[in-house]
């Protein structure tokens, strides 16, 4: 048991280095251009994936996720009052 508590911070340590170690060895050397490199004419390329309708997509995801949010909490607001509507009557019965 005493050698494993001196030891519980290992792992954390490895993976602490490594989470900082991967990143930087990934990052590409530096360029060998030392000028401005105009692009060739004909190899412009246009957009692959136009942006509006993902766009369109997400807004509509959103929107939806609001309206269900809303009625869902409508439903239940009038479950509640329901409830609050019984327990008022049955408090004034007991009363009586």
């Amino acid at each position: 048991m005493a050698i494993r508590r001196p030891l519980r911070g290992v792992p954390t340590a490895v993976l602490t280095a490594w989470l900082i170690a991967v990143p930087a060895l990934a990052q590409q050397p530096p360029g060998t251009a030392s000028e401005y490199v105009p692009v060739p004419e004909g190899s412009i390329q246009t957009e692959q994936l136009p942006a509006a309708p993902l766009l369109i997509a997400a807004y509509a995801f959103f929107i939806a996720v609001v309206v269900l949010y809303v009625w869902t909490l409508g439903r239940r607001l009038t479950k509640v009052e329901t409830e609050m509507r019984a327990l008022e009557q049955k408090a004034q019965t007991g009363r009586r």
